[in-house]
């Protein structure tokens, strides 16, 4: 599984990524870096077959209009600390792992408690 990490998603996720066994990817590191455009950091994951991870409304309304990115985690957690989005993701990556197994488009939108999936 592999999984792109939007501008406001720190790169410590992307470490945790690895330690748990899978590919990671950075916007702050692809094309135009940070000021890449949301419809190039759409066509980029969709490419690669990233999942995308973002706080960004705007990837949530593309997929539920445009179903672009194909696959996406919109985080809602407001301003939670670092540590505290990292147990979130961990807990919470095997689910991950089975909804991307079971569809080839998605979205998950993450909450501190819990988690909607919204699929094709």
């Amino acid at each position: 599984m592999k999984f792109l990490c939007d501008v406001h998603i720190p790169i410590k996720l992307s470490k945790k990524i690895v330690q748990l066994g899978f590919e990671p990817g950075h916007v702050n590191n692809i094309l135009a870096k940070w000021h890449t455009e949301d419809k190039g950091i759409i066509g980029y994951a969709d490419q690669k077959n990233f999942i995308l991870i973002s706080k960004d409304q705007d990837f949530r309304n593309s997929f539920l209009l445009n179903r672009k990115p194909k696959k996406l985690i919109k985080i809602n957690l407001g301003n939670v600390s670092n540590e505290k989005l990292l147990e979130i993701f961990e807990k919470h990556v095997s689910d991950f792992s089975k909804i991307n197994d079971e569809n080839t488009s998605f979205m998950i939108e993450v909450s501190s408690d819990n988690f909607l999936i919204v699929t094709k």
